[in-house]
């Protein structure tokens, strides 16, 4: 039986890194999210993993975040990984929504996310308008996406810094 349930890092940690390893390769590394991930401590909390028989196979990681001279409060989600075996469906959508529902339940005004518009615009993400956020290296604007949780996430603007 499939479950969403939240990470509980002692249990889901390796599973997770290696879900990881399988969906972007070593490579995810050098990406600019990993820029804002590497100086922060994730959400379990908030954060949303898919056991199916006692194998993670899906996960949402979510991670605090400040967003320009404001500080303005938000959550990052991502990485969102599917196992291999079990793409094409709607797992991605499914786990990401769940931590939605856990940020929104949890207070947080507003999530971001770099994605794939077509995809991850089905919960409710849309792109931003270009350079009104902005990243500790290069990103590509028309891959950066907000919702609103529990406040206006259009009042996001600047830099996008770890928590």
């Amino acid at each position: 039986m499939l479950q969403i349930i939240p990470e509980t890092p002692a249990i889901h940690a390796d599973a997770i890194e290696t879900l990881f390893d399988a969906t972007f390769g070593p490579g995810h590394f050098a990406k600019t999210a990993e820029r804002l991930r590497e100086y922060s401590r994730s959400l379990p909390e908030i954060s949303r993993v898919a056991v199916l028989d006692g194998e993670v196979i899906g996960v949402c990681r979510v991670w605090p975040l400040r967003v320009g001279p404001a500080r303005h409060r938000a959550l990052f989600y991502g990485p969102v990984a599917v196992a291999p075996s079990h793409r094409g469906g709607r797992l991605g959508l499914t786990v990401t929504g769940e931590a939605i529902e856990a940020g929104t339940a949890a207070g947080w005004p507003a999530a971001i996310l770099i994605g794939a518009p077509a995809y991850f615009g089905e919960i409710g993400f849309t792109v931003t308008p270009k350079h009104q956020l902005s990243f500790p290296g290069p990103q590509d604007p028309a891959r950066v996406m907000v919702r609103d949780l529990a406040s206006d996430a259009s009042v996001l603007s600047g830099l996008v810094t770890a928590a």
